[in-house]
């Protein structure tokens, strides 16, 4: 049973993986195809606005997605995994801050106030939260590291904070998908076009995405295996 219960989550994260894939392929050719392209300086502002949901897609949720999955789905030794872990989610705050920076850059060159809805609140304060979340899973399990006793205590808090925040992540994602189409659709998208339902079909593919990261890490698996994420704690 135990087994059993191990391949199942093993099969959460493969179909996890494919929907990162479809979710990355989606946002490209979104912003690509149908947004004309990407640009940190452009005449052409929303070139610069691209910027910040390929970012935020890619770097925070996808990548933050496989830092998560990376204990469960990679058959290393825990020291190994634990450096994966902390590199992936490393990466995916600076292209999340990056992203944000490219909003506020879009923002602040077309004159548009910042901070004003509820997915710019909530993706800034999720993105402070992840580092936070970073920053104390590097000073307790990482260096100087606390001692096992503690390790033990904060790994669980550490586990359920980091859910908290992805979770968070893929909502903030969500909201502004769903603020960026309504502006489109208030101007030149089709409400029933091709561009609209391949935005919508991309948060669908988010949330599914968002489900199965978080089903895959809670799932229940052998508890003798070595490369178990609680194993972590065991130094």
């Amino acid at each position: 049973m135990a087994r059993l219960a191990g391949v199942r989550a093993e099969v959460f994260t493969y179909v996890a993986h494919a929907l990162a894939v479809a979710a990355a392929v989606l946002v490209l050719v979104w912003c690509i195809h149908f947004r004309g392209g990407l640009a940190f300086e452009s005449t052409n502002k929303s070139l610069i606005f691209n910027v910040h949901p390929v970012l935020m897609l890619i770097g925070f949720i996808i990548i933050g997605s496989e830092a998560i999955m990376s204990y469960r789905a990679l058959p290393l030794s825990k020291e190994v995994k634990k450096l994966i872990h902390l590199i992936l989610q490393a990466i995916a705050i600076v292209l999340g801050a990056v992203g944000i920076y490219a909003a506020f850059k879009y923002h602040n060159e077309s004159g548009i106030a910042n901070l004003y809805s509820l997915h710019s609140w909530i993706g800034l304060g999720t993105i402070c939260l992840y580092g936070i979340q970073w920053i104390l899973g590097f000073i307790t399990f990482f260096y100087p590291g606390a001692a096992l006793d503690f390790k033990r205590v904060a790994l669980p808090w550490h586990v359920l904070f980091g859910l908290f925040v992805y979770i968070l992540a893929v909502g903030a994602a969500e909201l502004g998908l769903l603020e960026k189409l309504t502006f489109l659709e208030e101007s030149d998208v089709a409400k029933f076009g091709s561009e609209a339902f391949l935005v919508n079909f991309t948060a669908l593919v988010v949330i599914f995405l968002g489900a199965f990261v978080v089903i895959s890490t809670i799932a229940p698996h052998h508890e003798e295996d070595p490369h178990d994420y609680t194993a972590v704690a065991d130094d």
